[in-house]
């Protein structure tokens, strides 16, 4: 009996970590379907006695549920402090995830975790932890998509780049990466590849923030990131974009993932189906970021992908970002191998809710220094960026894209022509290397539009 109570009741707290309003006993046996349902009452009776979970209602309508407000650091396997404050499930899942590799089991792919998540019904996060992101994460619902992600694009690109970077292994320091990303100027001492991780992470954020209004969780936008992400550093150049047909592994990790290429492309698209029916986008966030990996859709690259796609929500609704500043690698590390080995969500939510408070606060400190932004550019935002392509693109000079702007300025309403010339060539004057990619513009042509201007 002894040797029994340590999966058991283990398994019992990772099932009840992925039902944060508490779940039935039918919940619970179709999680646990090769255990006996009067095992698995046994040792909710056990774990109700030790006040390890709560109990409410009768009968057929008993509710179990984590009782996350008893959990102590003491009890951890390791009793080493971290950054982030951690929750019960979060203490089990990483006693679990960091024990010798030959000790824990091997496993699959479960599509069932992903198959029984019901949309607007089921949540890994609680209500209490929505209303808490909300409140904290809120700055301008009411403008149009991706106009609050614009206003600290520059900040946003150089935090989102190097902490995704730095969580692959990344050697560049902050610095570094604000010269890379502001100037261009590389790192000698760091890899090429190193420069092409951040660099791409640069053009994916510009991607969703510039095209907020029509990205989505569909194939078009998924897809194309990982494309940005990816590109110059898989060995198949064809692989980038492209859902994989070849077998791989997790390093460090006792789960292997899903391998039948049509089986990937069914699953990724219920992955991305389920995203878009989720209404709220901290649970949609967070959705994306634990199912994404979880079933590695692409030769790699994939965990990256998750990251800025998980701002897909936050930049279309002007909600902060997140940009995991601060995030330890080994804790994220270990929440990710919680959900490849256990099905468990406890230690990643720990981590993203510690992670979006933190972005929250820096943002919102960032936004105050900036002050209200310019209420004419944000109303003809599209016509502007459209045009400024065009004048690079065509390699106008001064006076050829003064007359351009004026043909233009002419479709407006008479009131708005003056201010909307003035706008233009505000902008026109403020684009160097360092901001062009904005308005979508290859550095080829931007050199030659410069050279002429």
């Amino acid at each position: 009996m002894k040797k029994e109570a340590k999966p058991i009741a283990g398994e019992l707290l990772a099932i009840l970590a992925r039902f944060p309003e508490g779940a039935g006993i039918e919940d619970i046996s179709l999680n646990s379907p090769d255990t006996p349902r009067r095992t698995l009452q046994r040792w909710l009776e056990k774990l109700a006695m030790d006040g390890t979970i709560d109990v409410s209602g009768k009968a057929r309508a008993t509710v179990y549920k984590l009782a996350i407000a008893e959990a102590k650091p003491e009890d951890a396997v390791a009793a080493d402090e971290t950054l982030i404050p951690l929750s019960l499930p979060g203490i089990y899942v990483r006693s679990q995830v960091t024990a010798p590799i030959q000790g824990r089991r091997l496993v699959g792919y479960n599509r069932t975790f992903l198959e029984s998540y019901r949309p607007n019904i089921d949540s890994y996060l609680s209500q209490e932890e929505l209303a808490k992101l909300a409140a904290i994460g809120t700055a301008q619902p009411d403008q149009p998509a991706g106009t609050y992600a614009q206003q600290i694009l520059n900040r946003l690109l150089i935090d989102l780049s190097w902490n995704s970077s730095r969580l692959e292994g990344n050697t560049y320091s902050l610095l570094d990466t604000e010269r890379l990303i502001e100037q261009g100027e590389t790192d000698d001492s760091k890899s090429a590849k190193e420069a092409q991780m951040i660099l791409n992470h640069k053009d994916a954020i510009e991607f969703i923030v510039q095209a907020a209004a029509e990205i989505d969780f569909n194939r078009y936008t998924i897809l194309n990131l990982h494309a940005m992400l990816a590109n110059n550093l898989l060995p198949d150049l064809q692989a980038t974009g492209r859902l994989r047909s070849m077998a791989v592994g997790i390093t460090g990790s006792a789960f292997t993932p899903l391998a039948i290429p049509q089986l990937i492309g069914e699953l990724f698209d219920l992955i991305l189906e389920k995203a878009s029916q989720i209404e709220n986008p901290f649970e949609q966030s967070f959705f994306i970021m634990v199912h994404l990996p979880y079933l590695q859709p692409f030769d790699d690259v994939n965990k990256r992908v998750s990251r800025i796609a998980a701002n897909i929500s936050f930049i279309k609704r002007n909600l902060s970002p997140l940009s995991f500043i601060d995030v330890p690698e080994d804790l994220y590390t270990q929440g990710m191998l919680g959900v490849y080995e256990l099905n468990d969500v406890g230690l990643i939510k720990d981590v993203f809710l510690w992670a979006y408070e933190r972005s929250a606060s820096r943002y919102g400190v960032i936004r105050q220094s900036l002050g209200e932004p310019d209420t004419f550019k944000l109303k003809y935002r599209t016509p502007i960026r459209e045009l400024i392509s065009g004048i690079i693109r065509e390699g106008l000079n001064s006076k050829d894209a003064d007359k351009k702007i004026r043909l233009n300025a002419r479709r407006l309403p008479e009131a708005d022509q003056e201010l909307f010339i003035q706008a233009m060539e505000t902008e026109l004057l403020a684009i160097h290397e360092g901001n062009f990619a904005r308005y979508r513009v290859s550095p080829k042509e931007f050199a030659q539009w410069k050279a002429g201007w």
